[in-house]
Parts: structure tokens; C-alpha cells; sequence
């Protein structure tokens, strides 16, 4: 998560401004530069052994510090390639646990995998992202085949297949410039959910928002970045700042199909600084595709 908002820039994207589009209203900005589709972002390179290399660019963001789900992608994306080179049959990620333990700064990373554990069904890989020398996230990715027919079971939350009128786009505006996601992604959000936009405070911590990246469709390494990509439920609550994660674990249930991924984000419980946040990520046909489960800490009231 990880995320540092200017209240009063939030403030003022919620109260409208720019031109109407056709899912709601716009704030997008003109970009200075040509940014990096998420595919070609969370790209990893091999240097042998298990080990890989990648580079975290800016739009891939939040206030300069790489994102969190993003940087879930890329562990994920790591783990699977070092099966890849090992020979093993195509898998998926299937379910990625992290422990922050410093954030990384923009720039090149390394990447260390270590196969745990060879299996049928499920395969086990720790990945570590290093940073000059440290370590900055430590991972355990679970690999697997996604289901591919109907669940059985799927009570997702009832959110629109689509944005509707009125929703708000995230954009670089809405949080002077802290929202560099919204370079590589489309990210919409229901006001009705988000009264820290308009200035209200004493909201429940729940929000509701859709996600799609700006070049291509979603895939299970997308579904991992789109749930972490609400801003901290704990802004409804007038606590705003800098929120940093401290444990996520993600499930990916499915290959999203194309189109718009709906978000349901829900918090069960804040106790002083900590906090937790529940993301529930469907597909456009109405799959839950991934849920994830955070704790993290919030600044003060």
C-alpha cells in the first residue's frame, strides 16, 4: 500500500473539475513521457542460477516509492520464471505472502529465488527483492494451474460490471502526483464509497473502485497489483499520510478475462496505529479472481 495523499489535491479531484468523459468524470493528465506497459514493467531479467534483475520505474508508484502490489507482481513474476528456466511444466501464481521490510527506492532491483518445493499440484518458491545489498521485500510465491470452469461457490460482492456516470478517476491530479499508477493504469473509484474526496470524514473504511491497464487486459499478475490498489481505507476516517505495509498475502482464484476488474476493499478492524485491509478483485464476468489480505500502519487521528 504505501501511500502519501495531498488531503486538499484529493479534496478538489473530488469536488469535479476537467472534462466529462464517458465512465465518469476525467482528471488524467498529459504525460511528460511514454510510460512502460505493466507486462513490459514487471518483466524480469536472468542472470542464471535463479537469480533475475528488473527495474522499478516511477509510474509504477506511489509518491516515488514502488508500489506494493506491483512489487507483488514482480516477486510472483520472478518465481514463475525460475520454473520456467528450470524446466517445469507452465504454471501460474497462484498465492504470493510478503513481508515489507524496507521499501525499495526507484531503479534496478535483484531478485533471488529459491525453489522450495516441487509438487503435482501446488510448487513453492521464496523470492527475496534485494537493493543495494538489503533486503527489501522476502516472499513465498505458490504456483500452480488456475481453475479454468465456473466456480462451484463464488459469493462476490455486488459491485457494477463497468464504472458508472459520476464515478471518479484516480489520476496524477488527484494526489499531486502521488498516483503515478494512473501512467500505466485506468483506475475509477465510487464516490459514494470515498468521502475523504469531497472532505468528509467518518466514512466506514470501505471502498469500491475498477481497474484496468491502459495497454493490454488483465492477468493474474494484474490481479495481483489491483488488490492493493485502492488508496488506505483509513482516509474515510480523516487519517491520512503515509500508510506503509507491513504483511500481504494475496490469493490469485482465477484468470481474469478481459475487461474491467471491480474492487471491493473492506477493513475489519483498526486498533491504534494497525490496521487491516480484505480486497476482493472480480472479473468482468463476475469471478472472484484474486483476495487479499493486508496489515499495515496508519498515521495518528
Amino acid at each position: 500500500m504505501a501511500r502519501q495523499c495531498d488531503v486538499e489535491a484529493g479534496r478538489t479531484a473530488g469536488r469535479g473539475g476537467g472534462s466529462p468523459s464517458s465512465a465518469g468524470q476525467s482528471f488524467v493528465s498529459t504525460l511528460d513521457f511514454e510510460p512502460t506497459s505493466f507486462g513490459k514493467a514487471c518483466a524480469v531479467r536472468s542472470l542464471g542460477d535463479g537469480t533475475f534483475t528488473a527495474d522499478l520505474r516511477y509510474e509504477w508508484s506511489i509518491g516515488g516509492h514502488p508500489h506494493g502490489g506491483f512489487l507483488m507482481a514482480l516477486l510472483a513474476k520472478a518465481g514463475i520464471n525460475a520454473l520456467v528456466e528450470r524446466g517445469e511444466p507452465p504454471v501460474d501464481p497462484m498465492a504470493v505472502s510478503a513481508e515489507f521490510l524496507r521499501p525499495p527506492a526507484i531503479g534496478p532491483v535483484l531478485l533471488r529465488t529459491d525453489i522450495r518445493k516441487i509438487g503435482r499440484r501446488a510448487t513453492v518458491v521464496a523470492v527475496v527483492l534485494e537493493q543495494r545489498g538489503r533486503s527489501c521485500v522476502e516472499a513465498r510465491v505458490t504456483a500452480g494451474r488456475l481453475p479454468v470452469r465456473r466456480p462451484v461457490w463464488n459469493d462476490a460482492p455486488q459491485i457494477p460490471a463497468e464504472p458508472p456516470a459520476g464515478s471518479i478517476t484516480l489520476s496524477t491530479e488527484s494526489a499531486e502526483g502521488a498516483f503515478n499508477l494512473a501512467k500505466g493504469c485506468d483506475v475509477r473509484i465510487d464516490p459514494a464509497t470515498a468521502g475523504f474526496l469531497s472532505g468528509r470524514t467518518g466514512d466506514p473504511p470501505r471502498l469500491r473502485l475498477w481497474a484496468r491497464p491502459r495497454d493490454g487486459e488483465p492477468d493474474p499478475f494484474f490481479a495481483l497489483l489491483a488488490a492493493d490498489i485502492n488508496p488506505p481505507v483509513v482516509f474515510n476516517l480523516g487519517r491520512f499520510g503515509w500508510v506503509p505495509t507491513a504483511q500481504l498475502t494475496a490469493l490469485v482464484r482465477a484468470r481474469p478475462s478481459p475487461g474491467w476488474l471491480r474492487v471491493a476493499v473492506d477493513c475489519r478492524s483498526i486498533q491504534e496505529a494497525w490496521f487491516d485491509s480484505d480486497a476482493t478483485v472480480i472479473d468482468a464476468q463476475g469471478r472472484i479472481v484474486c483476495q487479499a489480505r493486508q496489515l499495515a500502519l496508519a498515521s495518528g487521528p
